[in-house]
Order: structure tokens, then C-alpha cells, then sequence
């Protein structure tokens, strides 16, 4: 297990890491050329946000929820920082994920590259030949996308739920690779401002929130 000690584990986590059970191959979703424009156009708008912060609300499969606010420097660079009463901080520095329990004093570290957190923190975002979208469609005036990753099928899949017209993100859904499901609402997003490098630098994560 990537954790001793699972009673702090927030289910956000699920976006970064996982333990590897064998999955059936994922089928890509057949696209008309419109979808394929329409993909490239959600390309083009996630590229566009360098850097974002947002509330988020966050719902485990089990029912439990959790609030916070995030921090987003794109390329690489994310941060959650947990409400009380949950101690946790994670934190993706471009290369690797910090996992700060601040009850235990804990830190783990894992592979940035090797969650499905790398699709939202890549420069450039694409649809193309490195993924495979298992999912399109356009719910009640949304955009909804589910991708794996091509080289790693089995790390977990990432859906993308934006409004439609205008786009703006405001959810994503996790399934690991264990099948658990973890959904992430944003609220109160806020893009382009200058963020303090120390929010996404290791050596800083144990001085606080850094807001």
C-alpha cells in the first residue's frame, strides 16, 4: 500500500496515486469531426489557464466530503490545501506529488508523471495519439471528456466536465485504479494572477498554507 496508515487518506489523493489491479483495455469512443473540433477547442481553452485558484468540494465514493482551496501553475504545479479538520496538504511540483499529513508529520512522495493528474498539468494539453478518450458527450449545456493515458491504461482515467458556451471547468472525476470514484467541484475561480512559487516548492510545504 502506498500508506501504513490509511485513516487520513482524503480521496482527493485518488487523482495522484494508486494501486495497480489488472483493468480490461479501455475502448476509445468513436468522434464525428465535429467532436474532434469541439475537442480542440477544450484543448485550446485549458491551455490557456497558466495559472488558477478556486474553492473546491470534493465527494468520495463513499459519501465523505472534504472543502478546500487550490492553487494551479501551469506546467506541473498544483496545490490543495485541506479545511479543517482534515491535515492534509498535496502538493505537485512538475516532476513529483508531496503528500503532507500535518496530524502525523508524514510526508509521502510519488511519480507526477504516473497519475492522472499529469493530463490537466502537461503543456500542451491535446487530445491526441498520447490518450484515449473513452468518453464525449454534452450533457445540459456541458462538455463532458474521459481520458486515459495511452502508455499507462491502467493508472486511472480522468473526466473533465466544463460549462459548454462559454467553456469554464468545473469538475473533474477521478476513478483510480482500484475503481474508486472521487469527483472535485471548483467555485469562485479566479485565472492569470502571479502566484508565489513557494505555494508548490517542497522545502516551504511544513512553513503553512503560503496563501
Amino acid at each position: 500500500m502506498f500508506l501504513h496508515c490509511c485513516r487520513a487518506l482524503p480521496a482527493v489523493l485518488l487523482l495522484l496515486v494508486g494501486v495497480a489491479i489488472a483493468h480490461a483495455a479501455p475502448v476509445p469512443v468513436a468522434l464525428s469531426q465535429s467532436d474532434t473540433l469541439e475537442l480542440q477547442r477544450v484543448a485550446a481553452y485549458l491551455n490557456g489557464i497558466r495559472t488558477m485558484t478556486a474553492a473546491f468540494r470534493q465527494v468520495a465514493g463513499n459519501g465523505a466530503v472534504s472543502t478546500g482551496h487550490l492553487w494551479v501553475a501551469r506546467p506541473g504545479r498544483m496545490r490543495f490545501e485541506y479545511d479543517p479538520p482534515d491535515p492534509i496538504t498535496l502538493l505537485a511540483d512538475a516532476t513529483s506529488i508531496y503528500y503532507w499529513d500535518k496530524q502525523l508529520q508524514q510526508v509521502s512522495k510519488y511519480d507526477l508523471r504516473a497519475t492522472p493528474a499529469w493530463f490537466f498539468l502537461r503543456d500542451p494539453i491535446s487530445f491526441g495519439s498520447d490518450v484515449i478518450v473513452t468518453r464525449f458527450d454534452h450533457p445540459a449545456g456541458m462538455v463532458r471528456v474521459t481520458v486515459v493515458e495511452s502508455a499507462q491504461p491502467d493508472s486511472g482515467s480522468l473526466t473533465l466536465v466544463l460549462n459548454e458556451n462559454p467553456l469554464a471547468l468545473r469538475q473533474w472525476t477521478v476513478v483510480d485504479q482500484q475503481g474508486k470514484v472521487t469527483t472535485v467541484t471548483l467555485s469562485d475561480l479566479h485565472f492569470g494572477m502571479a502566484l508565489d512559487p513557494r505555494l508548490f516548492q517542497y522545502q516551504y510545504l511544513f512553513t503553512g498554507s503560503n496563501r
